[in-house]
C-alpha cells in the first residue's frame, strides 16, 4: 500500500475517535439527565416480537437477500410496509407492530422488511448503497409481497426517503395501488447541512470511508472498537433529553451496534447527496403524513414543516413535544395513533 494510503487510513480511524470521544461525553451527559426516577414500563418489553411472525426472503433486482416478516393474513383487505431507516432494522417499529395488530385484527396485513446491509438482509456492495436502490428493493418487496391490492406506505428516517425516491422512480404507482404515504422523523433534502447531519461533511468521516473501502480487512478486524465509537455517534441524537427508558435506549443502541460497519460507512454518502424532492409532487395528490419530535437533530422539525407545506392540504402534520429521532419508540402511542389514521383517511379516499 501506498503511503499516502497509509495516511487516509490512519487519518480515518483517527477521525472516527475524535468523533467518537465527542459523541461518547455527549451521550454520558445525555445518560446523567436521563437516570430514571420511576420504574421503566419497558423493561419486560420483548423487542424481538417481531421475529416469531412468518418469515420470507425477497431477492433484490442484483441478487441481494432481503428479510421480510408478515403479520395479518395475505388477503387482507389492505397492506401497509413499515420502512425503516439508516443503521437500524425492521424491530424498530416494535410498538407499531405490537398495538396495531390488536387493533387492525385481519382487516389489514403488515409487512415490514430489513435494508440491504441492515438487519438479517444481505450484504451490499458500496456502489448499491445509495436511495435510488433502496427504492427499487421497496419495489421488489411489493411486486413480491403485496403483488395486487392497495397499499399504504410508512418510512421512517432514510426509509421515508426511500419511499419519496419510489414515487420519482414509479409515480404510476401512487393514487393507484399505494393509497397513502407515512413520513416520520425524515427529510426530502439537506440532512448534511443542518443538526447531527452537519457531521457528514466532516474530512475525517470522509478519510473513514476510505479506510473500510481501501482496507475492509483492518477496519472489519477492529469494528469492535470501530463500532464503540461510532455507535454513540449515531445514538446522540436518537432521542428527546426527557427521555427515560433505558430498555428502549439500550434496545437501540444495540441494534446499531450490530449493523455491520460497511453498511454505515457506504450508506453515509447516500445521506448527504440526497435529494427526493422530485417526489414530493407525486405525494401530493394522496393522503399523507409528516411526524417529527420537536428534539429531533438527525432531521429536524424544519424539515418537517417543510415537507408538510410542499405536501399540501391532504398532509397531516405531527409534531411530538420531548422527542428526538427515534419518536415512534419514544412516544409510540402517539406515532400509532397518526399511522391508524392516516390509514383510515387513505382507505376512504
Amino acid at each position: 500500500m501506498e503511503r499516502s494510503g497509509r495516511l487516509e487510513i490512519l487519518a480515518g480511524t483517527a477521525g472516527v475517535a475524535t468523533l467518537g470521544a465527542v459523541a461518547i461525553g455527549a451521550a454520558a451527559r445525555s445518560l446523567t439527565r436521563r437516570q430514571p426516577t420511576t420504574p421503566d414500563p419497558n423493561s419486560i418489553e420483548d423487542f424481538g416480537l417481531i421475529y416469531s411472525d412468518h418469515a420470507s426472503i425477497v431477492v433484490a433486482d442484483d441478487g441481494v437477500p432481503l428479510a421480510v416478516r408478515e403479520v395479518g393474513p395475505a388477503d387482507a383487505p389492505l397492506t401497509v410496509v413499515f420502512v425503516h431507516g439508516f443503521c437500524l432494522r425492521m424491530s424498530t417499529w416494535h410498538f407499531q407492530r405490537r398495538d396495531l395488530e390488536k387493533r387492525w385484527g385481519t382487516d389489514v396485513r403488515m409487512v415490514f422488511f430489513d435494508h440491504r446491509g441492515h438487519g438479517e438482509s444481505g450484504q451490499a456492495s458500496a456502489g448499491s448503497c445509495t436511495i435510488t436502490q433502496m427504492a427499487a428493493d421497496l419495489e421488489a418487496v411489493l411486486r413480491t409481497i403485496v403483488p395486487s391490492g392497495p397499499v399504504v406506505l410508512v418510512g421512517h428516517s432514510m426509509g421515508g426517503m426511500a419511499v419519496m425516491a419510489l414515487a420519482s422512480r414509479r409515480p404510476e404507482l401512487f393514487g393507484t395501488r399505494v393509497l397513502g404515504v407515512g413520513l416520520v422523523a425524515s427529510a426530502a433534502h439537506g440532512i448534511a447541512e443542518v443538526g447531527l447531519g452537519r457531521g457528514l461533511q466532516n474530512p475525517l468521516v470522509d478519510a473513514f470511508r476510505t479506510s473500510v473501502r481501501r482496507a475492509p480487512r483492518a477496519v472489519e478486524a477492529g469494528r469492535g472498537l470501530t463500532r464503540m465509537l461510532m455507535a454513540p455517534v449515531l445514538t446522540a441524537g436518537s432521542f428527546g433529553s426527557t427521555f427515560h427508558s433505558p430498555a428502549v435506549s439500550e434496545f437501540v443502541e444495540s441494534v446499531i451496534q450490530r449493523t455491520r460497519i460497511d453498511t454505515v460507512v457506504n450508506f453515509l454518502r447516500a445521506l448527504e447527496e440526497h435529494d427526493e424532492t422530485s417526489g414530493l409532487a407525486v405525494l401530493s395528490g394522496i393522503p399523507t403524513l409528516v411526524a417529527c419530535g420537536y428534539e429531533d437533530k438527525v432531521t429536524p422539525l424544519p424539515n418537517s414543516v417543510e415537507l408538510h407545506n410542499r405536501l399540501g392540504s391532504r398532509c397531516e402534520l405531527i409534531g411530538v413535544p420531548d422527542c428526538g429521532h427515534m419518536v415512534m419508540l419514544e412516544n409510540p402511542d402517539v406515532i400509532t395513533d397518526a399511522v391508524e389514521s392516516l390509514v383510515e383517511r387513505a382507505w376512504q379516499s
